[in-house]
């Protein structure tokens, strides 16, 4: 289902490659961002890493993979990440590659959705997400994730502060069915993902304009998660499949990412999608004087201390004086620029309820409920959890079930240690 904003696809030549900000300007002077998504194929003449990607040339350790374990049903689902021991790249090419985890045969990219939708829960993936690095190289001018020339980077220069994955590079080595959930980026910031080789992906978006429809639906199908933190999308746990969004008419538009291709997200996008296969990706964040009122009314979650949070006093300072003592005393009440007043669609009051489940039985409901990973047991969790000290442990804290074998799982900064069976 469209609103009519379609994800465009640029082919700059490498003249118009030079400059970074100038083009994402250009894009949005075409309507780009009103999809929340754009594709950038770069011009030929255009080399990343002139060595190539051959696996023992890469000596890289992957400290932190994680099985993404997804519980729920009819298209609803929320995925919790386990810690994995760390291994070596070239070990997780060949899990990747191996019997149980690769790609399953498929006739097209709709073929694979299809499989992907219908096996979300069954046999957890292991995604190595969020590692600090790159494979661009350092000499390379034009955009080159490392050093895209934005005004972000007054975060480093203004402050003293590297956020990682935000101002810096972050890598992403993928398999089949791994999964990025629903969600905008840190402070509504922009994102650029480059596939380096390997598998596709693909990618959901949804327009800026409906983002807080999909944020009230989201708050409507897991209110119990709602309830804990009303910024719980920035959990980066919550999967909707495109047929819900179908049925609560949601606009979206999809697209499939292939090696050596660009996406970038757009000012309060959300996105979500999986990966094909076996593949790497690499991705940062970056803004735009435009992106200025969108941080300004950035949600915040508060219940987890490792979220990111950049103060917009620079960015004000330096591109809006004239509001910067309203603002410095919490009297700049500009509404965010999707909200209906700045001509957003953000608001309407007159929503259906979520169609999923409007002529299910109560038996069938409570058996959802009971299906999903849901809040209510997180609510336990996070109880049991702020009983703890930072860098504490906890012996056997949950009951058996499906995380009963798991060795370790991470949790904010916290360790938590899982009983084994006897």
């Amino acid at each position: 289902m469209s609103s009519g904003h379609r994800i465009m696809t640029f082919r700059p030549t490498l003249e118009e490659f030079k400059d970074f900000a100038s083009y994402i300007e250009y894009m949005e002077s075409l309507g780009a961002h009103k999809a929340g998504l754009a594709k950038i194929i770069p011009p030929a003449e255009w080399v990343p890493r002139k060595s190539g990607y051959d696996m023992d040339d890469i000596n890289m350790v992957i400290p932190t993979p994680i099985c993404q374990i997804v519980s729920g049903k009819q298209g609803e689902y929320q995925q919790i990440n386990v810690q994995k021991r760390p291994m070596t790249l070239r070990q997780f090419r060949d899990l990747a590659n191996s019997e149980r985890y690769r790609t399953p045969k498929h006739f097209d990219y709709e073929d694979l959705e299809r499989k992907y939708w219908k096996n979300i829960t069954y046999i957890a993936p292991i995604y190595a997400a969020d590692i600090s690095g790159s494979l661009t190289d350092p000499e390379l001018k034009e955009w080159n994730i490392n050093y895209l020339g934005t005004i972000l980077d007054y975060v480093s220069e203004d402050y003293g502060i590297k956020i990682d994955g935000v101002n810096t590079a972050y890598l992403y080595f993928g398999m089949w069915k791994t999964t990025f959930a629903w969600h905008t980026e840190d402070m509504d910031l922009y994102s650029i993902n480059y596939l380096h080789f390997g598998a596709p992906k693909t990618w959901y978006a949804i327009p800026p304009e409906f983002g807080r429809k999909l944020e009230r639906l989201a708050n409507r199908l897991f209110s119990d998660n709602f309830q804990i933190c009303p910024a719980h999308l920035r959990h980066k746990m919550t999967l909707i499949s495109p047929q819900v969004l179908k049925q609560n008419n949601i606009p979206f538009n999809k697209i499939i990412q292939e090696p050596g291709e660009f996406m970038v997200t757009f000012p309060f996008g959300y996105h979500a999608g999986f990966n094909h296969g076996f593949n790497a990706a690499e991705s940062t964040n970056f803004a735009s004087k435009r992106w200025i009122e969108y941080g300004k009314k950035a949600s915040q979650c508060r219940c987890r201390r490792d979220m990111v949070k950049i103060s917009m006093e620079t960015f004000v300072r330096r591109f809006q004086p004239e509001r910067l003592e309203d603002w410095l005393a919490g009297k700049d009440s500009a509404l965010h620029p999707e909200e209906p007043a700045s001509g957003g669609h953000a608001n309407s009051k007159n929503e259906p309820a979520p169609s999923s489940k409007t002529n299910m039985k109560k038996s069938d409901t409570d058996q959802n409920h009971k299906n999903r990973i849901s809040a209510a047991a997180m609510i336990k969790v996070k109880r049991k959890w702020q009983t703890i000290e930072p860098g504490g442990l906890v012996n056997n804290f949950l009951k058996d079930g499906i995380l009963k074998n798991t060795k370790r799982m991470r949790f904010e900064i916290k360790s938590l240690i899982l009983k084994e069976d006897d």
